[in-house]
């Protein structure tokens, strides 16, 4: 073989190529004349994705992707940033921005001084003007001392403290037309591959809303999700108070031995909002408490602390498990490819579970059901409950918040509680971990420990489990009347220990080792934290083992 020449294997179209050594992904792209109708965005080489500006000098197996997978849309979203803060530096030099969290199917980012209208237009035009420009980001790997000199000497705190704290030799930020920034994946190569977007006031800040990924050729609808943003809100105040904003901020503070004081202060300010909850719940006089959340957010940590709250309040907590009300494995809805559907809200005997419910709020003696699992149907064992005076019933589950699931209960019984685990710090500024990545790797620790599973097999099912939140969970968050952060802002510093030997288990030769190679990247800038410190009633407990609580 002509050694200027390498192979590459491409999965689009199960082919092999010779390209020339030294070929961009980009390059290789077009050498294959793939037809991709929304275009690449990135590709997977040798099952980890990388920049299509990526030159390729051995031989590879390589997978274009679009922006309608998850690696393409979190490209495309740090190169849209990137474009805005560069706008920003522009147009308000010196101006503080901080990118804060997804929300209304768009991102946040806040200013120290708010834009008004006009502004937010200003800074769309220049936007405009970088991306039709087609400036290409350029990534510059240098020692990690280097890199703290670059941001040091434009102000950039952030990065330095972060950098400061990574024991790694060599690092790498971006440059774009003369503004430098770092992001800890890779970019597009030029701004002309940002062909949608939008910028409006919100909040503090502007919202970025971007493509769909369902529909690329429109932006994604926006919702409205006001509480879940005052529950942002509340989770900044605190970090602000705290003096504890991104990971190089947690890090130093860790390395000066103040790590058990974190871990403290992060579980007293979740017991403060428990005792709360549990109060407003004694004042509205609720005999139905409904708390619902997404995968691994905790809700049944969150479930048992609070009852410990209602009674410490005089109230009687009696637990219900809606798993119990499913109907007969026979009458379980099916998905499209035939499997049985059991996110659906209608794996649970609706009319059957209002019925119960009702007759225990009427004052009637009710039998409860026992779902046997292995054989797929109810069953009665004689566990009866009559409603005592100061009795609350705790109902946890993921359609708690569905109106059909106490269509027949009056909304004056009720009290809706949405838990997640809203991430509650950021890598810098520019640099936010997703709530999704945080309950991912809850999820895998959990797996792992109490279900025998591999981080490969929870990769596999995460997509799965991520569509029936979409369906089933998200679209009626905003229906609570309170919400719950179960995160903590130490907690990925003691998952980090537990996760990491997890997934670098996952083989280069299988797809999920991308997903594994991602998540072990932004963990690498966390300094770790023991978890011996942790008190058995932590929501992280129920994760890594350790519990007071019985499960």
């Amino acid at each position: 073989m002509d050694k200027s020449m390498i192979h590459v294997y491409c999965l689009n179209n199960s082919t092999m190529r010779d390209v020339p050594i030294g070929s961009s992904l980009r390059d290789v792209y077009d050498m294959l004349a793939l037809d991709m109708p929304y275009g690449p965005i990135a590709a997977r080489v040798n099952n980890e994705t990388h920049s299509l500006a990526m030159r390729l000098y051995g031989h590879k197996d390589v997978e274009f992707i679009d922006i309608t997978s998850d690696d393409g849309m979190r490209m495309y979203v740090r190169s849209l940033t990137f474009v805005f803060m560069k706008a920003m530096n522009e147009m308000f030099p010196g101006e503080i921005v901080r990118f804060e969290n997804a929300i209304s199917k768009g991102y946040y980012c806040r200013m120290d001084n708010p834009l008004s209208e006009e502004q937010v237009a200003v800074v769309k035009e220049k936007m405009q003007l970088i991306i039709k420009s087609d400036i290409p980001f350029k990534r510059v790997e240098c020692h990690t001392q280097d890199a703290i000199d670059v941001f040091g000497k434009v102000g950039r705190t952030d990065k330095v403290k972060l950098l400061e704290t990574y024991d790694r030799l060599y690092t790498s930020y971006y440059e774009l037309d003369g503004y430098v920034d770092s992001f800890y994946h890779g970019l597009v190569p030029s701004t002309g591959y940002i062909n949608l977007f939008e910028i409006e006031k919100f909040a503090d800040g502007v919202l970025l809303r971007v493509p769909s990924k369902e529909c690329p050729t429109k932006l994604e609808d926006k919702i409205p999700q006001e509480k879940l943003q005052v529950l942002f809100e509340e989770r900044h105040n605190w970090h602000q108070k705290m003096e504890v904003e991104t990971i190089g901020d947690f890090n130093k503070a860790v390395r000066s031995g103040h790590g058990v004081d974190l871990v403290n202060v992060s579980e007293v300010l979740q017991e403060r909002r428990l005792s709360k909850i549990a109060d407003q719940i004694l004042a509205r006089g609720s005999r139905v408490v409904l708390i619902a959340g997404p995968s691994s957010s905790g809700k049944t940590t969150f479930s048992k602390r609070l009852s410990v709250q209602l009674l410490a309040c005089g109230l009687r907590p009696y637990a219900i498990s809606l798993d119990d009300f499913f109907v007969n494995r026979t009458c379980t809805p099916l998905k499209p490819d035939g499997d049985y559907d059991f996110e659906s809200i209608y794996s649970i005997d609706l009319p059957y579970f209002n019925d119960t419910l009702t007759r225990i709020l009427s004052g009637e003696e009710v039998e409860l059901p026992y779902y046997n699992f292995v054989k797929g149907e109810r069953e009665y064992k004689g566990n009866k409950l009559k409603l005592a005076p100061q009795t609350v019933l705790v109902i946890e589950g993921t359609h708690a918040l569905n109106p059909m699931l106490t269509s027949q209960v009056a909304d004056s019984d009720k009290f809706r509680i949405y838990v997640s685990a809203l991430t509650s710090i950021k890598l810098d500024y520019h640099n936010y971990i997703s709530t999704s990545d945080n309950r991912l790797l809850r999820r895998m620790l959990r797996d792992a420990k109490y279900r025998g599973y591999s981080a490969v097999e929870t990769i596999q099912r995460w997509p799965s489990v991520r569509e029936g939140e979409e369906e089933w969970i998200f679209p009626y968050q905003e229906n609570a009347d309170v919400m719950f952060n179960s995160s903590l802002f130490y907690e990925l510093a003691v998952i980090k220990t537990h996760a990491e030997p997890i997934l670098r288990a996952v083989p280069q030769n299988i797809k999920e080792y991308s997903e594994a190679r991602r998540l072990l990247h932004f963990l690498e800038y966390i300094v770790p934290l023991q978890d011996n410190e942790l008190p058995p009633t932590s929501v992280v407990r129920e994760f890594l083992g350790g519990s007071s609580f019985k499960y």
